[in-house]
């Protein structure tokens, strides 16, 4: 008997670490395309796998091909039984945290400055209708020396209930000449505020 539990412990940790690369892989291979996130679920007849982007039809490609090769990938390097992929459209992309990570990331890559890039994000966040957001930028920002930046505004909850139902927050990491910057961000959504 302790032998299945410990087996079923491990089956669910390898599914973790499957997913986890799963992730890795699909966002560096549809950053162009805006991924927010995937939604990986075993189902009797194959693996379905929802994919939000903003732009789907970069994911899909010409006829379908994009999404085709995409499959094939999925099958053999993770060995997905008989991958079914759906794309997802993400309605409000100012609402997500892995997209606007991102953006940030790519915007810091082209040469702005990462205050004015964590202050952008920021107002984009707030304006689309978010209770509030947090972007924390660490690594050798002026120096040598590492140290991180805080950038708050609205409401963000730290503890209890209310902050793991109503705050995501996703990292994104870019390598520049000073080395390796680390970019977490948190989003604390007004819809999600449970009633007085």
């Amino acid at each position: 008997m302790p032998n299945e539990s410990h087996s079923a412990i491990k089956t669910v940790m390898k599914n973790f670490y499957r997913n986890m690369e799963l992730d890795e892989f699909l966002s560096k291979q549809l950053a162009d395309a805006g991924y927010g996130g995937a939604d990986v679920q075993k189902t009797p007849v194959g693996t379905r796998i929802t994919l939000y982007v903003t732009r789907p039809g970069l994911v899909i490609g010409r006829k379908g091909m994009g999404i085709k090769d995409l499959t094939d990938r999925l099958e053999k390097q993770f060995g997905l039984s008989s991958p079914q992929i759906s794309v997802l459209e993400v309605e409000i992309p100012e609402l997500n945290p892995r997209i606007i990570a991102n953006r940030v990331s790519q915007l810091i890559t082209r040469g702005t400055a990462f205050r004015r890039a964590a202050l952008w994000a920021l107002n984009t966040v707030m304006s689309a209708g978010a209770l509030g957001a947090e972007i924390v930028i660490s690594g050798k920002l002026r120096s040598e020396r590492s140290h991180f930046e805080k950038y708050t505004i609205g409401i963000v909850p730290k503890s209890g209930e209310t902050s793991t139902r109503i705050v995501k927050e996703a990292v994104a990491h870019l390598l520049l000449k000073m080395g390796l910057y680390g970019i977490r961000i948190k989003i604390a959504y007004k819809n999600a505020v449970p009633p007085d």
